[in-house]
């Protein structure tokens, strides 16, 4: 799959299936401790990559089950060089991570190539900050200097496209967009909002997803929201409105709580896993044109799953 073609099999109407909080079930499953909810910390060693091909299995297995898409999303959410230098990790060390991460998707890929399931690997990025609130804000242009080293190293790597998570602020997820631009390789951005519907910093959802666009020539190839429950942003996709149409992707937290709350929780919410279903068959029939859908904290292959099922079966 060319790195610079902006044409992405999830785009063509067809359903796409991802996973739901790696990090939480490696978490609260698996039992690893992961500094900084890091993941990529886990490749370091044979234990934790066969816990990561563990979980991806699931997932694809799902997929496949219902004859439908994957995206494989790398476990890089934390690593850039900020993360990575308080795990000890040397740039060098982080743009080596990324490029693994690829490699070890890229090997499952092939392990599943036998053309009943279609399969695009994402090269995810995190915020440089806290996912759950806004601390201290880049503009525009440190956040391209920030993350343009972890993007060259995953499309260097080989990932098909970037996906930016968790974005809670404007500034950050421009510099991402400007980042993948001059990288050559397409990008989506995933807000995450707070139970009012709104990103961390106050901003409304299509305000930033009308600002990224304007100011970037709609240089994303698609927008998503993910950290949040579907309670929390359902009521912004009734209008159908144009901008909504930006929106081809949803991965929903198992639990309603806050971001604030979510933080503090020292036992982990799954939820209701037919429930989440539910709120997501919904969500699919006012959007019809929601192809990527996933899970993120609390969810597992169980969720997706069931969501696979309110919104591929039935």
């Amino acid at each position: 799959m060319s790195h610079t073609n902006p044409t992405l099999p999830q785009l063509n109407g067809k359903v796409f299936l991802t996973d739901g909080g790696l990090e939480t079930c490696l978490v609260f499953h698996e039992g690893f401790d992961l500094p900084y909810f890091a993941a990529f910390d886990l490749l370091k060693n044979d234990s934790g990559v066969d816990a990561i091909k563990r979980y991806f299995t699931k997932h694809m297995d799902v997929a496949r089950r219902h004859g439908v898409g994957f995206v494989l999303e790398s476990p890089t959410w934390r690593a850039s060089a900020g993360w990575g230098q308080k795990m000890g990790y040397t740039e060098v060390d982080v743009a080596a991570a990324n490029k693994k991460a690829i490699a070890l998707l890229d090997t499952l890929r092939r392990e599943f190539d036998d053309s009943t399931i279609e399969i695009v690997i994402s090269g995810c990025v995190g915020p440089r900050g806290d996912g759950y609130a806004v601390s201290e804000e880049m503009t525009a242009a440190e956040a391209e200097a920030y993350h343009a080293p972890q993007i060259a190293a995953l499309k260097e790597g080989g990932a098909d496209l970037i996906s930016a998570m968790t974005m809670n602020y404007i500034g950050e997820a421009l510099g991402i967009v400007r980042a993948s631009k001059v990288a050559g390789i397409p990008v989506s951005i995933s807000f995450t909002v707070e139970t009012d519907g709104r990103l961390p910093d106050g901003s409304t959802l299509e305000a930033a997803i009308e600002r990224v666009d304007r100011e970037t020539g709609s240089a994303p190839a698609y927008y998503m929201i993910n950290c949040a429950h579907p309670t929390h942003f359902s009521h912004l996709l009734e209008s159908g409105e144009d901008w909504l149409l930006r929106i081809r992707g949803i991965r929903a937290n198992a639990s309603a709580l806050s971001h604030a709350e979510l933080d503090e929780a020292e036992e982990l919410d799954d939820g209701d896993p037919v429930d989440l279903a539910a709120l997501f068959g919904r969500l699919k029939e006012m959007m019809p044109h929601l192809t990527v859908l996933g899970g993120c904290c609390g969810t597992d292959h169980r969720h997706i799953d069931a969501i696979a099922q309110a919104c591929v079966t039935a």
